[in-house]
């Protein structure tokens, strides 16, 4: 599903708080009967994929009341509502009034403006390598069998990948967010200004989205960066990239697995997902050499041959000609080495932090060990 990078920092999450605070237990309900807007002109999907944001650690906040106030209806909605009148033919008085019933809200300002601070791989590894998230793997696996076969046989994409994402990302659908996305990009839209442009185009892209999909602007729940249902989609990455896998009409990522399934399977094919390669592999090193190497750049650019040359070898054999990133896990004593090829690269398409990565690959590993015992 392209690069938050510009968008967020790397979902990590504070230790204390619980897996994540834009993990919160929710579903999307589904939408009573509401104002209809005029359909849109039809228009490309836009070329850029939008991966879901990377969740900020968060420092322990004070609890007191939340505080939302309605939008106001400023120059800058104005702008908005007038490019939406303009570019998709919107009704400029009912969208008025749906933007005047989106609120502000405080707590989501606190958060996404919180300082992050990356926990170190020994830490962030036991939020989600844990035997009830491997468990609910297996179960989630058993209970969409089906679909998990069919859509890896036709994507190529790992059934252990496609459930270890969804593990990590709502666990299995238990924990999709409870706030109004309409509030969330609202909020972060227009009123705050560092990440404005970003969160107006997904604002736009949510309102085609609810047209596409006949769906009531007020009703989709969401985590309060505006990420969606089981695989935390954000609205330019649904419209691009969700999938229909039932032909009911409806690519309803919140209500229906198969559906999130087939979408998370198409979000990795369009990041160039390689059928039967690897993914990753633990390697040695001798001296220090290798730490030359490392930098934040997550594509694969070095060949196995160059990484001997530095003392790296990996614990599998692959032909030298192989490009692989060198990447360092930090443990309580020392640092654990891994080798990413291409597709752990695609797998940090969609958070854009090699811990994500690792820790959802590690994760797939043991829910496929455990589900064959």
């Amino acid at each position: 599903m392209t690069t938050f990078n510009s968008r967020f920092q790397q979902r990590t999450f504070y230790l204390g708080i619980a897996i994540s605070a834009a993990l919160t237990i929710t579903s999307c309900s589904n939408s009573p009967e509401h104002e209809k807007m005029p359909a849109p002109v039809k228009k490309e999907l836009p070329k850029e994929i939008t991966p879901p944001p990377a969740e900020p650690v968060l420092k322990p906040i004070v609890s007191e009341p939340a505080r939302a106030t309605p939008l106001s209806i400023n120059e800058n909605t104005k702008n908005f509502i007038r490019k939406m009148v303009a570019l998709h033919h919107f009704n400029e008085q009912e969208l008025t009034q749906l933007l005047k019933s989106a609120v502000i809200k405080d707590d989501i300002l606190k958060r996404i403006a919180a300082p992050s601070e990356g926990l170190p791989w020994h830490k962030y590894r036991k939020i989600f390598l844990t035997d009830a998230r491997i468990e609910g793997g297996v179960k989630f696996w058993h209970e969409n069998l089906d679909a998990l076969n069919r859509v890896s046989q036709e994507t190529g994409v790992p059934a252990e990948i496609i459930v270890a994402i969804i593990g990590v990302e709502t666990g299995y659908g238990k924990n999709m967010g409870n706030h109004r996305v309409l509030d969330a990009l609202a909020t972060l839209a227009f009123a705050y200004p560092p990440r404005s442009a970003f969160f107006t185009s997904e604002l736009e892209q949510f309102l085609l989205l609810c047209q596409d999909e006949k769906l009531n602007p007020r009703d989709p729940l969401g985590s309060y960066a505006g990420a969606m249902g089981y695989p935390q989609f954000m609205p330019s990455s649904f419209r691009a990239l969700a999938k229909d896998f039932d032909h009911d009409t409806h690519r309803d990522i919140w209500h229906n697995p198969r559906d999130a399934i087939a979408s998370v399977a198409n979000y990795f094919v369009r990041n160039n997902w390689q059928r039967g390669q690897p993914i990753a592999v633990p390697a040695n090193a001798q001296g220090i050499e290798y730490k030359s190497i490392l930098n934040k750049n997550l594509k694969p650019e070095a060949t196995i041959e160059r990484l001997s040359k530095l003392g790296v070898t990996p614990t599998e054999d692959f032909p030298k000609n192989t490009l692989v990133k060198l990447l360092a896990f930090e443990q309580l004593e020392g640092e654990d080495l891994w080798l990413g090829f291409t597709n752990f690269y695609v797998i940090t398409r969609y958070n854009h932090s090699p811990l994500y990565a690792l820790a959802a690959y590690q994760l797939s590993q043991e829910i496929k060990q455990r589900k064959t015992l």
